[in-house]
């Protein structure tokens, strides 16, 4: 992309290149970077500049001039949703569009249309830069918490270095978005990162910085939107959660998982189950039972008149739709 500058004058135009740092004057036929361009863009929208002119191709310049000639309110609309979900703007605007412009409906839209995020995440920064990747993996890798000392015989990052990723994140480490930043990483232990997965989780997401790293996270949030996207979430968290070489979760650990992920889901009965389980169960949890569960809560309204008794239900889940009835807690339809 092309940049024309007919009338840059009284001023010369100057663009953050994100990839060494610094600020460059920039002239008329110069080349722009993707960084550069979606500088070039927020001027555009939110300055309303039109000292530059941008030569793009024709979709971009009708997405360009589409962009201009929306109000404030749509504007910060569209804003708001490419940060969420990290679409295009192309994206942004065809699903705001089709909601009339209402957040939650263009929420919905983009999360059950696969090919709108096929398209998203086709069009993730390819130029993740693998040097500065491997020196963010470095910084945390070994660590000490809250000292500036490491272990260099150590090639991962453990609890304490991700305690120290979470705060330059501005992250709780309880935090569930940590439990997506560890299924994009396909990590094969709680608190624990590899080199590997830290960096083939992360280069896909064109993460390569910190301060990239920070921007995802409301995308890496949104996806639990996602159905699909939080069942497979789910799923990863019984094996990611267990101890090693053990092929059950312990009932503590499980629990405070079941708290952490349907916290998110709403689902109404989370305490309950919570409480019946040390009560009436106090054994490690399956593998069968972890996945049933979320199939109870997605597949069996609030009131249960949709349970069946003589389904195929573990008996865990049978015994405590018992444990409801006795205890009155069942919520009407």
């Amino acid at each position: 992309m092309l940049l024309s500058a007919g009338s840059l004058n009284p001023y010369m135009l100057s663009l953050h290149d994100a990839s060494v740092g610094t600020f460059s004057p920039l002239t008329s036929g110069d080349e722009l970077s993707p960084e550069q361009f979606k500088v070039c863009v927020f001027i555009i929208i939110h300055l309303k500049d039109v000292s530059c002119m941008l030569i793009v191709p024709d979709q971009s310049l009708a997405s360009l001039r589409l962009i201009n000639k929306l109000g404030k309110g749509q504007r910060d609309k569209l804003q708001q949703f490419i940060m969420i979900t990290g679409a295009s703007e192309k994206v942004a605007l065809q699903v705001l569009k089709e909601s009339d412009w209402h957040l939650e409906g263009a929420f919905d839209i983009f999360y059950t249309q696969p090919q709108l995020q096929a398209e998203t995440d086709s069009n993730t920064d390819s130029n993740t830069n693998s040097r500065q990747l491997e020196e963010l993996y470095n910084t945390y890798k070994g660590k000490l918490y809250l000292s500036i000392h490491s272990y260099p015989d150590v090639d991962m990052i453990l609890v304490d270095g991700i305690s120290l990723l979470c705060n330059d994140l501005q992250v709780d480490p309880q935090d569930i978005v940590m439990l997506v930043v560890s299924w994009h990483m396909k990590a094969a232990t709680m608190c624990e990162f590899s080199k590997e997965e830290f960096i083939e989780g992360l280069e896909p997401l064109g993460i390569d910085s910190l301060d990239k790293f920070r921007e995802k996270i409301p995308f890496m949030r949104s996806e639990l939107k996602d159905e699909q996207k939080f069942r497979e979430i789910y799923n990863f968290a019984f094996d990611w959660a267990k101890e090693k070489g053990q092929k059950s979760l312990a009932l503590d650990t499980a629990i405070g998982m079941w708290q952490l992920v349907f916290a998110e889901k709403q689902w109404p009965y989370v305490e309950h189950w919570c409480q019946f389980l040390p009560a009436r169960h106090n054994k490690a949890i399956s593998r069968d039972t972890w996945s049933q569960l979320l199939e109870f809560a997605t597949a069996v309204d609030p009131s249960l008149s949709n349970y069946d008794a003589e389904g195929a239900w573990p008996y865990l889940i049978d015994e405590f739709v018992e444990y409801l009835k006795e205890n009155g807690a069942i919520q009407k339809g």
